[in-house]
């Protein structure tokens, strides 16, 4: 090898050396912007908004065509309890089993309860003005009610928290103001399931400062719900009570 390709080789040396340098620093430069641009993009798809969480929660279940639950509904010092089955739109029954033989069917126009302790059948005719209850909010019609009317926020964060102080189960917890003095509740907190993004409670204030709550538990989506279980046959001793609920002034 002569002197001038061994200068030569040298020099080729020492730039591929600093080429190899060059090279190493853009790399770590290249995985630097990766980083930054997937860190953005990460923690960008992670805040989320309550009102967007809200809108995906109704998105959810507005896929849901019918769904069973246990249901616990408290008011006061009383409980109750039953099995809850909607079917999309706004048929909702519940058969209860506290209080034994108790039953709430809304076919979407005409609201019946049976009371056995009485042995009363109470029937309303629903206006299209009427709120809805705790229950029915478990539904898209009723998130659909709740985001025209209600203000959303985290009641602490967008981050799963335990249900209740002792609970190992964790919800999102969202707070809804009212923004209009004709809704039936003050304020409602609902507990969703991070997972399944259904409602696992709801929390009410009435207007009279009342507390009231729901809890659903078990729930079975999509089970083919026939609508013949809303049609409801009240016992024929028992004693009928129309239009219990409102006057027509109409």
């Amino acid at each position: 090898m002569s002197l001038g390709l061994l200068l030569l080789n040298g020099e080729l040396s020492k730039i591929n050396a600093k080429m190899k340098k060059m090279i190493i620093a853009q790399k770590r430069w290249i995985f630097l912007v990766i980083f930054i641009i997937n860190s953005a993009l990460f923690y960008g798809q992670e805040i989320i908004t309550a009102g967007k969480y809200l809108e995906m929660v109704s998105e959810t279940y507005g896929a849901i065509r019918d769904y069973e639950a246990n249901i616990t509904m408290r008011s006061g010092n009383t409980d109750m309890t039953g099995m809850v089955s909607h079917l999309s739109p706004s048929f909702l029954r519940i058969d209860f089993t506290r209080p034994a033989d108790q039953v709430i069917v809304f076919n979407g126009e005409l609201l019946t309860i049976y009371l056995p302790e009485y042995r009363a059948t109470l029937n309303q005719s629903t206006p299209s003005r009427s709120r809805a209850s705790g229950a029915s909010l478990a539904s898209a019609q009723g998130l659909s009610l709740l985001r025209r009317n209600y203000i959303p926020s985290f009641l602490t964060g967008p981050n799963p928290e335990p249900l209740d102080s002792s609970s190992s189960e964790r919800v999102v917890k969202l707070r809804l103001t009212r923004s209009s003095v004709a809704e039936g509740f003050r304020e409602l907190i609902l507990s969703v399931n991070p997972d399944t993004r259904l409602i696992r409670r709801i929390e009410g204030r009435t207007l009279a400062d009342g507390e009231v709550r729901f809890d659903f538990t078990n729930v079975r989506v999509n089970q083919g719900i026939p609508e013949q279980r809303f049609i409801y046959d009240s016992p024929a001793s028992a004693n009928m009570y129309n239009n219990f609920l409102f006057r027509d002034t109409d």
